[in-house]
């Protein structure tokens, strides 16, 4: 069962999926180094924040302790630190300062040079760059403890510019290489399936090439392998059909001119009329049994020149049914058939019109959809719907009689469809609204 919105290419489902698994993984690699830049931001402003803390302790202690109170007072006056004196420790409302971040204040706290004598003598830390918010109180040598609190600017590494156009651009380079690479990959399955599809249509078409990786490779030896076994099947029914026909015309035609010395005339005429119908049917069957247009070429063909052609000759060959035959269509349409076969094809659907419903009237569409619509209509009594598919059986005839002359052999339609097929098209009958049928071929171009 196919999901709703899941394309039908196989290399658009690759690529979506390939494209799908490499933006998960850019997202996932791109949100560690994130994290881990943010780590570090962290413990650069925490290390920042110790110089700037001990620089104002140091500034402080080393001024006369007159100064002290307006100096404290100066470096309280930013607005991202307040500095404090008082006989306590800071106390804010801050979580304890996690070990990591502690051990770096530690250390970027002897960054900046204070002789030994005035160092401060204890130092309780709280918060986190993570917090947002600092706090520290260092006790003085005499007495007292200096509190500083500073604010710290908040590090959001998804707000970089930079990290957003790296992103896009590890994105879209992934993703160019990823359809370049499916489309070298899938596009031997499209090989495949366009020689598959040549192949049913001619059956001598060229064979693929057996070049790419050992799967291809593989893939497309199976092929010409299926291609060469099909060729010698027909070929070897094709020289069984012309010998069984060779073989049953010698006799037929001494039959024939043995018949001729009979004395009477009526079983002469009979066994006469029984051998052409013998010999038409034989040749009929070879017709239909062998494949005409298997060794005829591919040409460009004026497909509406044929039709018109075709019906041309049924009116010769029937001048009193000249005024039941019609073409509606384009006056050119150029199409690549076998011309010969095709012709044949076109002059069965005519004739079997012409035989069931008195008149043949053709309509040529298109090219829509890749595809040229030809319909021939009659005007006649119309076929029961459930012989509509029969029909195109060998020897298969709705008129249920044994005459020629009304019903035929019964390989008009097969022999047809044989044809239209071997194009790559097909033909359909239906019955009309209006009375008669419809035969409609879809030729491809």
């Amino acid at each position: 069962m196919r999901l709703p919105g899941w394309p039908r290419s196989l290399a658009t489902r690759t690529a979506l999926v390939l494209v799908s698994g490499l933006v998960l993984v850019q997202v996932a690699g791109l949100t560690i180094h994130a994290l881990d830049l943010r780590d570090v931001q962290h413990l650069a402003q925490a290390r920042d924040a110790a110089v700037r803390i001990m620089s104002i302790y140091r500034g402080v202690m080393l001024a006369p302790p007159e100064q002290r109170p307006g100096l404290v007072a100066e470096f309280d006056s930013p607005s991202d630190i307040s500095v404090t004196v008082s006989d306590r420790p800071v106390h804010a409302p801050l979580p304890p300062m996690p070990p990591p971040v502690m051990r770096q204040m530690r250390a970027a706290l002897l960054i900046v040079p204070v002789p030994a004598q005035l160092r401060p003598r204890d130092t309780v830390m709280q918060g986190s760059p993570e917090d947002g918010r600092m706090a520290i109180g260092m006790r003085m040598p005499e007495q007292g403890w200096l509190n500083v609190v500073i604010q710290m600017p908040a590090s959001w590494p998804w707000d970089s510019q930079n990290f957003l156009i790296a992103f896009l651009l590890m994105t879209i380079a992934a993703a160019g290489l990823t359809l370049w690479a499916v489309r070298r990959l899938t596009a031997p399955v499209g090989t495949l399936a366009a020689a598959a599809d040549a192949l049913g249509r001619d059956v001598n078409a060229p064979p693929l090439p057996e070049t790419g990786p050992t799967e291809i490779a593989t893939a497309a030896r199976a092929f010409n392998t299926m291609a060469d076994r099909i060729r010698r099947f027909v070929q070897d029914r094709t020289f069984m059909l012309s010998a069984i026909g060779h073989d049953l015309r010698t006799p037929i035609t001494r039959l024939k001119l043995r018949a001729e010395f009979l004395e009477d005339d009526e079983l002469r005429g009979k066994l006469l009329a029984d051998l052409d119908e013998l010999e038409a049917m034989v040749s009929a069957t070879l017709a239909f049994g062998r494949d005409v247009a298997a060794d005829e070429p591919v040409t460009a063909v004026d497909l509406p020149e044929l039709a018109r052609t075709v019906l041309d000759e049924t009116a010769d060959a029937r001048p009193e049914a000249a005024d039941c035959l019609s073409y509606d269509g384009p006056d050119h349409l150029t199409v690549r058939v076998r011309s010969i076969a095709m012709k044949r094809a076109l002059t069965n659907l005519v004739q079997n019109a012409m035989a069931y419903g008195g008149s043949a009237h053709l309509r040529l569409r298109g090219p829509e959809a890749g595809q040229v619509l030809l319909t021939v209509e009659d005007d006649g009594p119309g076929i029961p719907p459930g012989e509509l598919d029969l029909v195109f059986q060998p020897f298969h005839r709705v008129e249920v009689s044994r005459n020629r002359e009304t019903g035929g052999t019964g390989l008009g339609l097969p022999i047809a469809r044989n044809i239209l097929r071997a194009h790559g098209g097909d033909v359909t009958l239906a019955n009309r609204r209006e009375g008669g049928i419809r035969a409609t071929v879809t030729i491809p171009v």
